[in-house]
C-alpha cells in the first residue's frame, strides 16, 4: 500500500483548528485506506489538553486565572494526562495509518521517540526513554531531577492515528507550573532552550525532526 505522507506546516494555529484539520484527513483514511496520510507540524497558543484517563485535579488552577494568563483548556480524546501547549513548543499530529508500516501501537510510539531522540541529538542533547513513561526525558543531573523535553500522547482507531507528540524547543517552561505535567509531580520539565542556554530556530527542528521521522517510518 501507498505509505506517502503530506507534510503540513500550519505555523501558529488555535488549537480547535488544528484539531479539525487532523479530524478530516483521520475520518478520510478511515473510510478510504487509500487516502493520503499526514504529518502536521504546528505552535498553539498558550493550552491546555487533558487526555481521557487523566485527571482534572491535575489543572491547578480555575477559569478565572487561565483567562488571566490567556490560557484555554480542553478536555480530548487522546490517551495520556494533562499536557501544556504553547509558542516556541514544536507540536507534530502524525496521521497515520500503521497497517501500512506494518506496525501495532508500541512501535508507533517507539519510533516516535526515537524521531525526537535523534533530532535532540543534533544539538547535543541526550533524550531518553523512562519506564512506564511514554515520551523523552533528560536524565538527573547536578541536582536536577528526571525532567520531560518531548510529551507524547495519541489516539487510534483501527490501526489510524491522531494526536502526537510535543516538543519544547524556546517553550516558556512558567506554564507547567499550573499543571502537574501528564499527571507527575515529582519530575520537571525541561526545554532545548533551557538546555542549551540559548533559543533555537523553530525551522531548523522542524526540519531536522522531519528527517528523522522519515527515516523511522521508511518514507
Amino acid at each position: 500500500m501507498n505509505a506517502r505522507v503530506e507534510h503540513k506546516d500550519l505555523g501558529l494555529t488555535d488549537y480547535n483548528e488544528c484539531w479539525r484539520v487532523q479530524q478530516k484527513i483521520f475520518d478520510s483514511l478511515l473510510r478510504n485506506g487509500e487516502s493520503v496520510q499526514a504529518l502536521i507540524l504546528c505552535e498553539h497558543p498558550h493550552t491546555y489538553t487533558l487526555g481521557k484517563s487523566g485527571l482534572q485535579e491535575n489543572l491547578l488552577v480555575g477559569d478565572e486565572f487561565l483567562n488571566k494568563i490567556g490560557a484555554k483548556f480542553y478536555r480530548i480524546d487522546r490517551g495520556g494526562d494533562i499536557t501544556y501547549h504553547g509558542p516556541g513548543q514544536m507540536v507534530g499530529y502524525p496521521v497515520l495509518d500503521l497497517k501500512r508500516f506494518g506496525i501495532g501501537l508500541r512501535e508507533y510510539v517507539n519510533r516516535l521517540e526515537e524521531s525526537a531522540i535523534a533530532t535532540l541529538r543534533g544539538w547535543g542533547i541526550n533524550g531518553v526513554r523512562s519506564d512506564g513513561a511514554a515520551g523523552v526525558w533528560l536524565e538527573p543531573d547536578e541536582g536536577r531531577p528526571l525532567r520531560k523535553i518531548c510529551a507524547i500522547g495519541v489516539r487510534s482507531s483501527r490501526y489510524v492515528t491522531m494526536h502526537g507528540f510535543a516538543l519544547n524547543v524556546n517553550t516558556d517552561l512558567r506554564y507547567f507550573g499550573y499543571i502537574n505535567p501528564c499527571g507527575f509531580v515529582e519530575r520537571g520539565v525541561t526545554s532545548m532552550e533551557a538546555e542549551l542556554g540559548y533559543a533555537v530556530k523553530m525551522e531548523d527542528v522542524k526540519r531536522e525532526f522531519v528527517r528523522r521521522f522519515e527515516e523511522q517510518f521508511g518514507l
